[in-house]
């Protein structure tokens, strides 16, 4: 762990660095010819330059050994400047992901440390044409190259698609089968029988080097097996996901955040009727406030996940989905309102936001799409409900009411709304058997995303009302102002779960007319709508503390 000083140093240095190297115009331009800055990206990675590279990596390998939160801090900020470049740099350690967790020693050390001092660039050389994000269902192979009864080598072949730093990496953590199961390589450039293909022509995230690579007969040492052991691929891939998808979760909040003040600023300039948007509710309260909760919403799960992570309870793959599905989902929403907040401008290339837009699209496609963190999330979970006889999310429910009685004003008694309500539609599924519906438990996983998001939002307003943030959090809003957010956003999950429960469980011929009206009871659905009181208010006052007109007000709204 770094300290909170080097932690604040490193970002400064690397918010100057962005200014002077990459300033909004040179981004388009970049964007424009459809280049990845390689010289950039390499200065960024340098230890005699910026050496970002250096937070990432153990200091036993001539690291900093940043951890979770300070990499989420970093990532956020990378993808606030631009996430293709963010991509290129978090590629290396996707890359490096599984040495970190399964190598020896001895490759440990090998790979570690030169990335560490020479700021060698890594690519991540998993997803194939066919199985896409299926890791179980690869094609490429790696068959034994034996001297006597000794494995001296293996030699590769298949292909790989969609790799980032593909075209640019020094080397290449990848994928293949086995004759014991999928396992990791590591392959240099420039192999013989290894090449990869020209950029991919993408949608966005243009300044990252997006290539197809192409493996004949690669022949690599046996040393080049990381761990040493065949068949351990999948447990060495599936050992990070809680922490890559978190990452991927800055970057949805980074790049939402970046699209959002752009369009705040530019609706107290922008006149419409004799004064500016940012004054208008039809403006604040649709394209700007709602996002800006939503947001907020992911930066408490992201936060509260990386301190899980750092505290030693795992890689916590579903919480790193979670933050994955709202934080990039979010960042989506956030980009595609502030376009529309710029009108005619926001959609031309010469204003930044068309492009985040188009950048911040990836997000919920890259490291698992949203629909596999849905399905993902919903698995997890419901073996939760079935294991506790229906009371994991009323027992969740019950720690949010003791949390309303102590801090009535961070909007807990919603979000326990919400976490009965889930907990009643999850009894009401499992009762019908509607679980053989996929589209059913696609949406299980987006109710659970939310109400439990609901409640680390209002735990998050609870500690910051009690000055009990981590010293690395970040702190735009005051305690009055994230409480506020944490109302809405309680609202917002209670109204989502209870009313989505509704129409599905009905949807799917979970309940019937005779029973309709004790569902909707039971699901809490008048104490919901009862519950939205105060929305419009909240909302203001979110408005005037974005615009700086919060001075108007004693305090926030009451609860």
């Amino acid at each position: 762990m770094i300290s909170k000083k080097t932690l604040k140093l490193s970002l400064k240095s690397l918010k100057d660095f962005a200014k002077k190297r990459l300033p909004d115009q040179e981004l388009i331009d970049l964007d424009a010819r459809d280049e990845c800055p390689v010289e950039i990206v390499h200065h960024m990675c340098s230890p005699d330059q910026l050496g970002i590279q250096l937070l990432f990596i153990p200091e036993e390998y001539g690291g900093f050994g940043g951890g979770t939160f300070d990499v989420y801090c970093v990532c956020e900020e990378m993808a606030r400047i631009d996430l293709g470049v963010a991509t290129a740099v978090l590629a290396t350690f996707l890359g490096s992901d599984p040495i970190t967790v399964g190598a020896t020693p001895e490759q440990k050390k090998t790979w570690l440390s030169r990335i560490a001092e020479e700021g060698i660039l890594f690519a991540y050389g998993a997803t194939e044409p066919d199985a896409g994000s299926d890791l179980g269902a690869l094609q490429t192979t790696a068959t034994r190259v034996m001297d006597g009864d000794k494995i001296v080598g293996y030699k590769i072949n298949g292909s790989k698609q969609w790799i980032s730093n593909g075209g640019i990496a020094d080397a290449y953590s990848v994928l293949a089968n086995t004759p014991a199961g999928p396992s990791w390589f590591i392959v240099e450039k420039g192999a013989p029988g290894f090449k990869h293909d020209e950029p991919e022509d993408k949608h966005g995230i243009r300044l990252s080097n997006t290539a197809a690579l192409a493996f004949s007969d690669v022949y690599v040492d046996a040393d080049r097996l990381i761990g040493g052991v065949e068949g351990q691929g999948l447990l060495q891939a599936q050992a990070v996901f809680g922490y890559t998808r978190l990452m991927v979760a800055a970057f949805g909040l980074g790049a939402g955040w970046s699209a959002l003040d752009r369009a705040i600023p530019y609706s107290t300039k922008r006149i419409q009727a004799g004064s500016p948007l940012s004054e208008k509710q039809g403006y604040t309260h649709k394209l700007i406030v709602p996002n800006v909760v939503r947001l907020e919403a992911a930066r408490a799960f992201i936060e509260e996940t990386a301190e899980r992570i750092d505290a030693g309870e795992g890689s916590l793959n579903t919480e790193g989905a979670i933050a994955k599905y709202m934080a990039t989902e979010a960042g989506n929403q956030a980009a595609d309102a502030s376009i529309q907040a710029l009108g005619g401008y926001g959609y031309t290339h010469e204003y930044m936001v068309e492009k985040i837009s188009r950048d911040v699209r990836i997000t919920t496609i890259y490291e698992g799409t949203s629909e596999i963190m849905e399905m993902t999330i919903s698995r997890d979970r419901w073996q939760f409900h079935l294991k506790t006889r229906g009371q994991h999310y009323h027992e969740q429910a019950r720690q949010m009411e003791a949390l309303a009685a102590k801090h009535p004003e961070v909007g807990a008694g919603a979000a326990a709304l919400a976490l009965h309500a889930l907990a009643e539609a999850l009894e009401r599924a499992r009762a019908a058997r509607l679980t053989r519906h996929q589209h059913i438990l696609l949406r299980i996983g987006e109710w659970i995303a939310f109400a439990e998001s609901a409640a680390c939002l209002a735990r998050r307003a609870a500690r910051h009302a009690e000055g009990k943030l981590n010293e690395k959090a970040n702190q735009r809003f005051d305690a009055a102002a994230l409480a506020a957010i944490s109302r809405i956003f309680a609202r917002d999950a209670a109204l989502l779960v209870a009313g989505q429960s509704l129409r599905w469980i009905a949807g799917a011929g979970g309940v019937s007319d005779a029973d309709m009206a004790a569902f909707e009871t039971a699901l809490g659905l008048p104490a919901v709508h009862r519950a939205q009181a105060g929305s419009i208010a909240d909302m203001d006052y979110i408005a005037d503390v974005l615009y700086g007109r919060a001075a108007k007000h004693a305090a926030a709204p009451a609860a």
